[in-house]
This record gives structure tokens, sequence and C-alpha cells, in this order.
């Protein structure tokens, strides 16, 4: 396959995914017109319509649905030649997706990322942000390459590579002068009365929050639902909720007080990157490895 071959993969890669050939010329830094060639040339090839156009909108055809897949394991695996064969010359290349929980306290991402790129500066770096079951899927699928997650201290992580980090105790987290704030021996029964804030539905850490309360046999009132932890701290702050979150995060936050709880639930936090590696997914696992310090335990 010739790099024009390559080219008109790529250019229907970008149509595909951005449902927009403006967005994907600019994907692609070629001119639109230039780009509306590229994929004409690759339909006339393979004798099919890849996309199904109107003044409105972009939308794969069923025969793009089939070729969408299959167009990127190529371009995929044309990468990681690339990738392996500078690996093997001692240079580390390509891309690196990082993914993290926003409630994160005894590691922090940007700061290895720096360092990794200090090491590698060939390589490109992305992080985001997401909940633990979306970026466990994101790695199993090949979309993140490494990824930092909080699950129950029971919960299996699926097929992944993994290294374990710490153990974290979730404690109450409540706005100044609450009422519970100098209750001794706060418990989950104690936090069932009063309005909660948590994650969404069906996310890691909302499942071991309802699971916790559920095991003590009382109800919650889950009264907010967010998505981060600094939206978290705001409703607390505010006296409209109060929260379980971790004990090292709650350390960490200003304006709210934290309380320990006899009965809390305790998470897991583990790194974890695909089975098969990109070069440098394992050159990023193989400095964390050799530089984490796992913070003290109580």
């Amino acid at each position: 396959m010739d790099a024009m071959d390559l080219k008109q993969l790529a250019c229907a890669v970008a149509v595909a995914e951005e449902r927009n050939f403006t967005r994907a010329a600019a994907r692609c830094h070629i001119v639109q017109s230039a780009l509306s060639h590229q994929i004409a040339r690759l339909e006339a090839e393979l004798g099919v319509a890849l996309f199904e156009r109107s003044s409105r909108r972009v939308s794969l055809s069923a025969a793009g649905e089939a070729f969408l897949p299959a167009a990127r394991q190529v371009l995929d695996g044309v990468r990681q030649v690339r990738e392996v064969v500078a690996a093997a010359s001692g240079e580390v290349r390509g891309t690196l997706t990082v993914g993290s929980l926003s409630a994160l306290a005894n590691v922090d991402p940007v700061e290895w990322l720096a360092r990794f790129h200090q090491r590698h500066p060939g390589v490109a770096a992305r992080l985001y942000t997401g909940s633990s079951g979306d970026l466990l899927d994101h790695v199993r699928d090949g979309s993140c390459d490494v990824a930092f997650v909080g699950v129950s201290v029971d919960a299996g992580l699926g097929r992944v590579s993994s290294l374990s980090l710490c153990r974290e105790q979730l404690v109450a987290l409540l706005p100044p002068g609450h009422r519970l704030g100098d209750e001794p021996g706060l418990s989950l029964r104690h936090l069932s009365a009063e309005p909660q804030v948590d994650y969404a539905g069906g996310s890691a850490a909302r499942c071991q929050t309802d699971e916790a309360f559920l095991r003590s046999g009382v109800e919650r009132r889950v009264s907010f639902e967010v998505g981060s932890l600094d939206w978290i701290t705001r409703i607390v702050r505010r006296g409209l909720a109060i929260a379980l979150v971790p004990e090292a995060c709650a350390a960490q936050l200003d304006g709210v007080i934290s309380r320990p709880i006899v009965d809390a639930p305790c998470r897991a936090v583990h790194m974890v990157w695909s089975r098969s590696p990109s070069p440098a997914a394992q050159a990023f696992v193989a400095l964390f490895r050799d530089g984490f310090v796992p913070a003290p335990q109580n």
C-alpha cells in the first residue's frame, strides 16, 4: 500500500469521526477540495459510497460502517510499525494517551507526564479525565494507553495489566458548622438522612457508595449527581449536601471539613494499561514503576 492509499484512508477516517468535511480537512492539514478528491478516489477504487451526504450532515453508509474499523486497524498498524522500529533504534515516538479520575490525590498524572516528556520529547501526550468504568473500557479497546482508576477493593479489573498503588478510606465531607461535625463515631446511618451529592448512577464510584449503604441496611438520599470532585466540593461548601470522598482528596480541599466514618467503604487505586502496550506506553509504565513512591497507609 503506497502513501497515497494511506492518505485516502486517513482522510476517510477523519470524515467518519468528524462527521464534517471542513473539520476533517483541517484535521488532515489539507484544503477541503483536496479532501473531497481523496474520498472520491477511494470510493471509486472500492466501488461503493462510504458516506451519505446532505446539506446539513455527513453520515456513514452501510459500506462505510463496515469500512471504518478496518481502516482504523490499518492506520493503527502502520503507526505501530513506525513506533516499534523507532523504539528498536532507541527512540520512543508516537502518542501516549493517559486517562485519570478527577478525584486522585496520591498520584499527580500531570507531574508524571512532565517527567515523561523530559525523557521522551518525541512522544505527543494527551490527558483526559473520566470515570473508572469508562477509563477501563478505553484501555481495553485501545483508545487509552494508561489510566489511573479507583474501584472497590474486591472489584476485578478485567483484561488489562495493572499496578496497585494504594487503598483509600472514604470520609464524610461536610460544610463548616454542620451538625454532624462533632458527632463521635460517625457512621453511614448518621449520614443516611442527609441530602447527598455523588457521581452519576452506574459509575464505579457511585456503585461503591451505594453498595456500602445497602450493606449497612440504610437508604441514602442522593439529591445531586455530578461529574467531578470540584462540583461535589462546591455543593458541599454551600451547605446543599454532604458527600463521601477519599480521605487523601478531602485533605486537599478548602472551605469544607472531613470526618472519619466507622463503617466507611474503601477504594483501591490502580494504574492500568493494555496487555499489548505501545512503545510509548511501555516507556511510561517503566518510568512510573521506577519512580513512584507509595504514600504511607494509615
